[in-house]
């Protein structure tokens, strides 16, 4: 229970500004003009009234579905007249971070917002969005504006998080899937509605970052899933990731998966944490309110992962994939370059330390720690810190990454890429001199609109190239289209997506693949 409790994973993705989320409940009567209103959408469950501007169609705070605490989620119940879908939906519970300082109470949150361009059209590809984290953020969180502008329709949803959405207990028979099932229901959703907005109910693009890419490589092995998306794009996903000691958290022992925990671990650790609360079962612990749940440290992160050995998750994803079992769509997947270097900073320079980097060497690696500290000598990096960070971006990410695409490149088309641009701008409130180069999420602002998060002319045109491939993808299962570089599928070489600097590179030999394996 330690281990797993002591997982308060920084995982990044949520924008640093905080807008008021409501509840839309409001409706009016849809009667004679307003039925043509390009504002106005028929979705199954009732009307809903969105924003018009700037070349686009908004609608927030839909809800796509209802659930009670630790339950599955069902459809939501009809409604008469026309709901006000102008403001997002309520967050799910979270108490936020220090680099995103939001908090939720509010556990009526099954809410998705979706934009289209204006220009009416039909059976536009789709793009449901999967934000990071696991313990915070929400869809409304993110800008879709210039994705929509492609013709694609985008939506972004929230789903439960943390305890609440990877809660386990010997009581409940599908949990650690909560949050998990919930993004199911969503692309439920979108298969009923996506036509009501343009969209292409057979053609679904899930795409995510972080834990939200870690779901994918869920919903990939979820038998539940099959159908509801023909497509999935992976942006610096955990799936195949293990954690050596101490990479995560100082002090941390090395732990076998980033991201999935069997059924009984969970439900071990679901009971543990109960009785902290107080309850000795399920009534108890369903009654509490949920402050009284968010007042336990480390309760949101110790739930970070999803469990498998359930209906949801018959086996670990991780196994599945490796094993070939898994829906056959295509994938674009990839990783930044620098992705440990915030986890690093995190731990270390932000709190004004410096990591003891041959003692963490040879912490995480033992007997192997002298051939990897001739390999990585610290008198070729700026710090200890990039050091560190180095190891673990080669050895973590990039080797989880290369090894994922590889497996999906048996079975089905595979785009491989790697966000490069080491002047990234950093969008989440960290101020120290650190030299953050391609971290972990730095290329978000890059897909959806950052107003805080300024591109310098280069990283906009990168912004315009990157936008029009993933849309492309969307399209039709390939990104390769007009005006952009060619890129290759995975096996003949990986994209390295830089300002000005478009190119296919050895992503193996950039990250000695060889020496790790």
């Amino acid at each position: 229970m330690r281990t797993l409790a002591a997982l308060a994973v920084l995982l990044t993705a949520c924008a640093t500004t905080t807008p008021t989320a409501t509840t839309a409940t409001t409706t009016t009567t849809l009667t004679g003009p307003a039925a043509a209103d390009p504002a106005v959408v028929r979705t199954d469950a009732g009307a809903v009234r969105g924003s018009v501007a700037g070349g686009h169609r908004l609608f927030q705070g839909i809800r796509y579905a209802t659930a009670g605490r630790w339950e599955p989620p069902a459809p939501p119940p009809a409604w008469r007249g026309v709901l006000d879908a102008t403001r997002p939906g309520a967050m799910c519970p979270q108490v936020g971070s220090p680099y995103a300082p939001v908090r939720s109470e509010n556990e009526d949150c099954l809410f998705l917002n979706v934009t289209t361009p204006a220009k009416p059209g039909t059976r536009r590809p789709v793009m449901v969005w999967l934000h990071g984290d696991g313990a915070l953020g929400a869809g409304h969180y993110s800008d879709a504006r210039r994705l929509a502008a492609r013709g694609v329709v985008v939506v972004t949803i929230n789903y439960r998080l943390g305890v609440f959405g990877g809660f386990g207990h010997p009581g409940l028979r599908d949990g650690g899937t909560y949050g998990l099932q919930d993004q199911t229901e969503a692309l439920r959703w979108v298969r009923r509605n996506a036509a009501a907005f343009g969209g292409d109910p057979g053609n679904v693009t899930v795409f995510g970052v972080s834990y939200g890419a870690s779901a994918i490589g869920a919903l990939l092995t979820s038998p539940a899933a099959g159908g509801l998306f023909h497509r999935a794009i992976m942006q610096s996903g955990e799936t195949l990731m293990d954690m050596p000691a101490g990479s995560m958290v100082p002090g941390l022992e090395a732990l076998p998966s980033f991201m999935w925990r069997s059924r009984a671990e969970v439900s071990a650790l679901g009971r543990a944490y109960a009785g902290q609360l107080g309850c000795a079962d399920l009534a108890c612990l369903r009654a509490l309110p949920v402050e009284k749940i968010l007042e336990v440290p480390q309760i949101m992160n110790a739930f970070q992962t999803y469990a498998y050995g359930n209906r949801v998750l018959p086996e670990s994803p991780a196994e599945a994939l490796r094993k070939g079992r898994f829906h056959r769509v295509p994938v674009l997947a990839g990783a930044t370059r620098d992705e440990h270097r915030l986890f690093v900073a995190m731990n270390y320079d932000i709190q004004g330390k410096t990591p003891n980097y041959p003692k963490l060497v040879r912490e995480a690696f033992g007997r192997k720690a002298p051939d990897i500290l001739r390999k990585y000598p610290i008198n070729r990096y700026k710090s200890p810190s990039i050091a560190w960070a180095t190891v673990l971006t080669d050895r973590m990410w990039a080797r989880a990454t290369h090894e994922q695409n590889t497996l999906l490149a048996q079975h089905v088309p595979v785009y491989g890429y790697e966000f490069a641009d080491r002047d990234a701008p950093m969008f989440l409130p960290l101020e120290t001199g650190f030299d953050w180069g391609a971290y972990h999420a730095g290329d978000l602002p890059y897909l959806f609109e950052e107003k805080d998060t300024p591109l310098a002319p280069a990283q906009r045109a990168l912004s315009d190239r990157m936008i029009g491939y993933w849309a492309n993808f969307a399209r039709a299962g390939d990104p390769n289209g007009k005006g952009l570089p060619g890129w290759p599928r995975a096996g003949s070489g990986t994209l390295a997506l830089e300002p000005g600097k478009i190119r296919v590179i050895d992503y193996a030999a950039r990250h000695r693949l060889g020496f790790w394996k």
